[in-house]
This record gives C-alpha cells, sequence and structure tokens, in this order.
C-alpha cells in the first residue's frame, strides 16, 4: 500500500512539473508588440514573417522574435573637424530625423541599423561640406541639407530607412578666421560706399552737362544764374565781399538793362 502511494506521489509531481512547464511555454509563446511596434519573426534561423502590432505567439526554441520600433529617430551627429573646398577648418554639428519603413530590411541586411546609420551621416557630413566653400556653407544651409537628406537617403533605403530631414546645427570657426571675415565684409562694405559714389559723380556730370548745354543756347540765363548766386551769397554773409564781373557778362547786362527800362 506504501508503495502505491509512492509511486503515485511520483507521478503526481511528474505531471505537475510537466503541467508547469507548458504553462511557462504558452505563457512565453504570447507576446504584445505596441502600435508602433513590429515583430520580425525567425523558424529555425530562417525569416518567417514581419507580425504585429497586437497580441501574437511565438514558439519558443525553434521561433526567436525581434522587436523593432517605427518611430521617428532623432539622431544627433557628433561634432565633426571639416576642411571647406577653400581650405577653412570648421566644427560642424547637424540633427538628423529617420525612422524604420521596413522591419525586415532592418533586421537582416545590417547587423545595427541605428549604429550604421550614425556613421553613414557623420562620414557623408564631412563628405558633402568638403566639397563646399566657407561662404556657400553659411549662406546656403537649406541647400546643403537638402543634399544630405537625398545622399542619406539613397544609401540607407537599403536597410529598410527613410531619412526624414537633416538640420545643420551649429558652424564653428577659429577666432583668426573670424577676424579674417570681418575685414573681408568690411572692404566689401567700403567698396561698395565707393562704387555708389562714383555712380553719384557720373550721375552729377551727366546732370552737369545739360545744364550747361541749356545754358549756352541761352546765354541770359548765364547772368541769372550768377545774380542768383551773388544774391545767395550776400544773404549767408554780413560781411562785404567784391566779386569781379567778367567782361564777357556786360552786353547781357546792358541788354536786360535796357529791356527793363523800355
Amino acid at each position: 500500500m506504501y508503495e502505491h502511494s509512492g509511486e503515485f506521489s511520483n507521478t503526481f509531481v511528474l505531471f505537475s512539473t510537466l503541467a508547469v512547464i507548458v504553462l511557462l511555454v504558452i505563457f512565453r509563446s504570447f507576446r504584445i508588440l505596441w502600435e508602433y511596434e513590429r515583430g520580425v519573426v525567425f523558424t529555425l534561423g530562417r525569416f518567417w514573417k514581419v507580425k504585429g502590432p497586437g497580441l501574437i505567439l511565438v514558439f519558443p526554441i525553434i521561433q526567436k522574435m525581434v522587436r523593432v520600433d517605427l518611430r521617428l529617430v532623432v539622431l544627433d551627429i557628433p561634432t565633426q573637424e571639416v576642411i571647406s573646398r577653400d581650405n577653412v577648418s570648421l566644427q560642424v554639428n547637424a540633427v538628423l530625423y529617420f525612422r524604420v519603413i521596413d522591419a525586415q530590411k532592418a533586421i537582416i541586411n545590417v547587423e545595427d541599423f541605428f549604429e550604421a546609420t550614425s556613421q553613414l551621416a557623420q562620414t557623408t557630413l564631412r563628405s558633402v561640406l568638403g566639397q563646399h566653400e566657407l561662404d556657400v556653407i553659411l549662406a546656403e544651409r537649406d541647400k546643403l541639407n537638402a543634399s544630405l537628406q537625398r545622399i542619406l537617403d539613397e544609401q540607407t533605403e537599403t536597410w529598410g530607412i527613410k531619412v526624414r530631414n537633416v538640420e545643420i546645427k551649429q558652424v564653428d570657426i577659429n577666432e583668426s578666421m573670424i577676424r579674417a571675415i570681418a575685414k573681408q565684409a568690411e572692404a566689401e562694405r567700403d567698396r561698395r560706399a565707393k562704387v555708389i559714389h562714383a555712380e553719384g559723380e557720373f550721375q552729377a556730370s551727366e546732370n552737369l552737362l545739360k545744364a550747361a548745354q541749356v545754358l549756352a543756347k541761352q546765354p541770359q540765363t548765364m547772368v541769372l544764374r550768377y545774380l542768383q548766386t551773388l544774391s545767395i551769397i550776400a544773404e549767408e554773409n554780413n560781411s562785404t565781399i567784391v566779386f569781379p564781373l567778367p567782361i564777357e557778362l556786360m552786353p547781357m547786362i546792358e541788354s536786360l538793362t535796357k529791356g527793363k527800362k523800355e
């Protein structure tokens, strides 16, 4: 009787252990994926399918699932040492926005898509900016951002990644270069001022030429202009000023005087 009881106890323990193991296996077989997640499932090492979101079943031992986050990732590109086309040393950093659009490619085609994208962004930033001069880098960031985005998006397409945007955040240059740029800007302002002054002188000379041609056609206007100038000088100065009267103006003055008497 005791022997039968011992056998029953051993059998009960065995079945209980097996039941617990089965329950654990079943419990571990169910996975929950959030709306922004996908599960890349492998069966015996071979790709099977992409599952999710929601409750999914993954058989332990024979199957393995890798979670992939599909949300937009903001990647800060560390400061890079860049030599521009005109041999200026720059310190440039940027930010990259990307997301996974194909979970299968992101897991199978590259070992670590996040690290791979980060390294590719750093090398591309140095390569693209190195092809442009300093003035272009400082003044045309929008074009450079678009160029970086296009190049990165083309190269990460095989990884199942979509690059949404690239923004150059800051461009730092050394103090000596800042002073050189300031001198260049000052020289440019001086050049523009001289050009504007020269254009003004040219326009004034054209107007003076036209005025001289008009005065030459009407000699009487020269006398009136001379007298007007004397009147202005007399108003501005209280002292007595003696001006020699040109001999060639005497006939004009006499004719004007006779005209008024008549």
